[in-house]
């Protein structure tokens, strides 16, 4: 890793930037989200800038994730799974094979 950052400025700026918003998502310090939005749309890397934009006009509900204890991430896997046995079981089954499938896998 360090031959990769080495002379190489830029991409050292992108991972850090990377590693400073998954440590802000992983210690849900809210106070860091307004300076890493300005010091990643100053960056030169236009896949960044998009990024920052995106989170600038959902700021509120990225403030809320940051500050918030709860999460809907279990429930996101749950839809994930119950969409990917739908999707393999498309025109292949009834629905009562497809709603067995589904009990066993919750």
């Amino acid at each position: 890793m360090k031959n990769l950052l080495a002379g190489r400025p830029a991409i050292a700026t992108a991972q850090r930037l990377a590693q400073d918003f998954a440590d802000m998502v992983r210690t849900h310090d809210p106070a860091k989200f307004a300076p890493w939005l300005e010091q990643a749309e100053a960056s030169q890397f236009a896949e960044l800038r998009d990024f920052a934009a995106g989170l600038r006009r959902d700021a509120r509900a990225v403030e809320a994730a940051l500050t918030q204890p709860w999460s809907n991430g279990q429930t996101e896997g749950q839809v994930t799974k119950l969409k990917m046995l739908k999707r393999q079981m498309y025109g292949r089954a009834s629905v009562p094979l497809l709603r067995q499938r589904m009990l066993l896998a919750a």
